[in-house]
């Protein structure tokens, strides 16, 4: 497995191994202990799938205020994903500041979004399936949002006409947001 350090801390590109031969591959996702060995120690208790049918389908930006804030370890099954995450600790020399990465079925990586961030991304392909581990559970009093589109953030996202939810359109921009990480 290499673990990479994205430009925000606490954020991570995971590449597994990937065991591969005539009939196809095999690579493990998720080891609890050799995630330890690069400290990323996180005690997952739900797994979330989804499956946009359009490119440009935006999933985002979505945070959970603390105490149910959430890490997320995402990977891609089908399709492909511009998936980005966004600083929201108040404190962080690095608040307001976004990285994105392409992860898809084919590169196999993933991405770590640790709590104190936004996450979303957009699918580049048709079908394309995200599935992703979460350290705790959803709770829909302490989910929240910003506006994928915040000129603040200055998003490179790979569509300038996303197809959105009803709730993903309504979203605040980042200043005008309700975030209790420090």
């Amino acid at each position: 497995m290499q673990v990479t350090r994205t430009k925000l801390d606490g954020v991570f590109i995971v590449e597994p191994v990937v065991h591969g031969d005539s009939r196809g591959f095999f690579m493990e996702t998720y080891n609890s202990i050799k995630f330890k060995e690069f400290k990323i120690d996180f005690p997952f208790v739900q797994d979330n799938h989804s499956l946009s049918a359009e490119p440009g389908v935006l999933r985002g930006l979505h945070y959970q205020l603390n105490p149910k804030a959430q890490t997320k370890l995402i990977r891609v099954i089908q399709g492909a994903i511009y998936d980005v995450a966004v600083d929201i600790r108040k404190n962080s020399p690095t608040f307001g500041q976004w990285v994105g990465v392409i992860i898809s079925a084919s590169n196999k990586r993933q991405l770590l979004v640790p709590q104190g961030f936004a996450h979303g991304f957009c699918t580049l392909v048709p079908n394309t399936e995200v599935i992703y581990k979460v350290d705790d559970y959803y709770s829909p009093e302490h989910d929240r949002g910003i506006a994928w589109n915040d000129p603040a953030l200055g998003i490179d996202w790979p569509t300038s006409n996303p197809i959105l939810s009803a709730k993903d359109q309504t979203h605040p921009l980042l200043k005008d947001a309700e975030i209790n990480f420090d």
